[in-house]
């Protein structure tokens, strides 16, 4: 039976009645980016906090205090009597227990369609608390149907019922949820209390995160904004890079870049820091700094745009953090760079991005002098512990990424007032591109080279994933550049040819096609007596005398002199 709201035959079943598809079977394709759109609008109007910060940053109101809660960020979508769930990286979910729950809870509150948002996270026999880590070994992979009945949904926020975008003030939307989730076993509201001020939400939090070991705390008020209230991290940091500030703070230092050792010995980039030092460290640790640069095959600009100078990989730091993120608002990896310290060559070269974590508000702590770069101080697995990272034990150097390929290479040359001009075309296939969103399919580069001209050389690059449009960029580059005068100096590949061919015959295949399968049109009795008339009148004319048609004919005047010699040009 046909599934309202998915191709069924895209789901993958995983047990019994659950399954999971990607975003591209769902038959309403918007669904995916709305969730998108709602959990990046969320996260810019939620401003972190440290327990610290709290009676500082929170002004005095009225305010929906919740549990933060562990888990997977997931809307539910409710539709024609069928209840999905998806998650911004467009992970389909159907069939779960609490799914049907959700749906008589829809059903009893009348509501015909609705996209709730909620946390997904998965209950403990142990009474310790949810962790995303569980709810990501369960849904990929339930042993039972005991495991998918751990599974709930925890609701915070409607986003739209019965077609309408719900907008309206945070407290409004609560009553509502608590109108219709109040009830629930496996869908409730997340857990919620009234608070005044920032004592009570000290004390809150003191409850729930420091005595029951929650995740932190989610603080709304429709007049005095929203806040996340996590414990602050901390972690040990290898330096590998440093900006100075500009203008006039130049001579100190603006910010570091730091790294972590992976188990093979390379170092992922984590991130920056830039608060915490005082100025006095900063034009120490500047002058410091300058001593100790390096060369690098990777380069990266800070907030302002400055490059790092890439530093030796000498110094340790402790930092604090609010929060690690390991997901973007798609819901895809947040990739970083992982490099190579060669002490021999005292230079880094590049191995490849890979996911690793976003650090949110990070401040520097301290040097510790007594660490090291190596693995077990400046350890990858300091953020692992807290979330889950995709192949963060893999040994980077067993990764290699599949080698370019070139598909077609022209070079022309043109003599000039005795110099030599070079223009070079050059067409390549990445095959990395199933690897990483940051690589194209095809790549194609145009350099030109003029001995004479102010600056020798200029080049201009292109990227596409598609075939064709590489085809078509290839060739526009040599329309635009290759003129009279210019020679071929060399050739290789065929790949222009061959695809041009190619898309010549599919061409004349689908023309051929549509011609010989195109249906003749049957003529009405109208167009047939029309037809029928056209037909005699020719017939009446070519049996008309043709002396009849001369005497009509006009006399004939002489041309000019001018028009005959202009006839005897042509």
């Amino acid at each position: 039976m046909a599934h309202p709201l998915i191709e069924k035959s895209l789901v993958e079943i995983k047990l019994g009645e659950y399954g999971v598809a990607a975003a591209t079977a769902l038959k309403n394709a918007a669904w995916v980016p709305q969730v998108q759109n709602y959990k990046r609008q969320i996260a810019s109007r939620m401003f972190p906090l440290g327990k610290e910060d709290i009676s500082r940053k929170v002004p005095d109101a009225e305010y929906l205090v919740s549990r933060k809660i562990d888990g997977e960020f997931t809307a539910l979508i409710y539709e024609e009597g069928e209840v999905i769930s998806a998650n911004p990286g467009g992970t389909v979910r159907l069939g779960l227990p609490w799914q049907l729950e959700a749906k008589n809870q829809m059903d009893a509150a009348g509501i015909e369609q609705a996209m709730i948002a909620g946390e997904l996270y998965v209950t403990n026999k142990e009474n310790r608390r949810p962790r995303v880590h569980d709810v990501v070994s369960v849904v990929r992979q339930p042993k039972s149907q005991a495991d998918l009945k751990r599974i709930r949904f925890a609701v915070f926020d409607l986003i739209q019922i019965d077609g309408e975008l719900l907008e309206q003030p945070y407290s409004e939307n609560w009553k509502r949820i608590e109108s219709i989730f109040g009830g629930g076993k496996m869908v409730q509201p997340v857990e919620t209390v009234r608070l005044k001020g920032h004592g009570e939400i000290e004390r809150q939090f003191e409850k729930w995160v420091e005595d029951e070991g929650a995740e932190g705390i989610v603080i709304r008020s429709d007049s005095a904004g929203n806040f996340k209230a996590k414990p602050r991290h901390t972690l040990d940091a290898v330096v590998i890079g440093f900006t100075e500030s500009t203008d006039d703070r130049q001579g100190m230092l603006h910010d570091l870049l730091l790294g972590l050792a992976r188990r093979d010995g390379s170092i992922h980039v984590l991130g920056r820091v830039g608060g915490g030092f005082s100025d006095e460290e900063r034009r120490a640790m500047l002058s410091d700094l300058n001593d100790m640069v390096v060369e690098s095959e990777y380069a990266e600009v800070n907030s302002d745009h400055v490059a790092y100078q890439m530093v030796a990989p000498k110094w340790v730091l402790e930092i604090s953090c609010l929060d690690l993120i390991a997901q973007n608002t798609r819901g895809g990896p947040v990739n970083r760079m992982v490099l190579k310290w060669d002490k021999g060559e005292n230079r880094y070269t590049v191995v490849r991005r890979m996911p690793l974590v976003s650090v949110i508000s990070p401040q520097f702590i301290r040097i510790r002098d007594d660490k090291t770069l190596d693995p077990t101080d400046v350890r990858i697995s300091q953020v692992t512990d807290l979330v889950p990272v995709a192949m963060a034990n893999v040994d980077t150097g067993e990764m290699k990424l599949p080698k370019s390929e070139i598909l077609q290479r022209e070079v022309y040359t043109k003599q000039l007032r005795g110099e030599t001009m070079v223009r070079k075309f050059l067409l390549w296939k990445t095959n990395k591109q199933n690897e990483s969103d940051e690589y194209p399919g095809y790549v194609v580069y145009y350099t030109d080279f003029s001995p004479s001209r102010k600056t020798p050389l200029t080049r201009e690059i292109r990227v596409t994933n598609s075939e064709t449009q590489s085809i078509a960029l290839f060739r526009g580059f040599k329309e635009d550049f290759i003129k009279q005068g210019w020679e071929v100096h060399s050739k290789s590949g065929s790949m222009v040819a061959d695809i041009e061919s190619k898309i010549a015959a599919s061409a004349t295949s689908d023309s051929a096609e549509s011609s010989s399968t195109k249906p003749k049109k049957k003529k009405s009795p109208k167009k047939k007596v029309a037809t029928k008339k056209a037909a005699k009148k020719k017939v009446a004319a070519r049996k008309t005398p043709a002396k009849k048609a001369v005497a009509k004919k006009a006399p004939t005047k002489k041309a000019p002199q001018s028009a005959k010699k202009s006839k005897k040009t042509k």
